[in-house]
């Protein structure tokens, strides 16, 4: 599709050069239509594989968890008698 936009614009240069007057206007309008109408329809499809609404899940990292007091309650109570 796009080579057809390319054949249509170096047509439309040639015949601008050439003073072709209001007839250059022909492929000039199908250099400028061709890449509108193509992004019209690649926007007007839906996206492959959509299967209807997914809620937002968010990537979050694990929450943090500080380690466990490994020393016991007996060290930590003697130094109180």
């Amino acid at each position: 599709m796009m080579g057809v936009r390319v054949i249509c614009f170096v047509i439309t240069v040639v015949m601008f050069v050439n003073h072709a007057g209001w007839l250059t206007l022909i492929p000039a309008v199908g250099a400028i239509a061709i890449p509108y109408f193509a992004v019209v329809i690649a926007n007007s499809r839906g996206p492959a594989g959509a299967t209807g609404f997914r809620p937002y899940r968010p990537n979050l990292p694990e929450r943090y968890a500080p380690p466990a007091d490994d020393r016991g309650d007996s060290e930590s109570d003697s130094g109180d008698r």
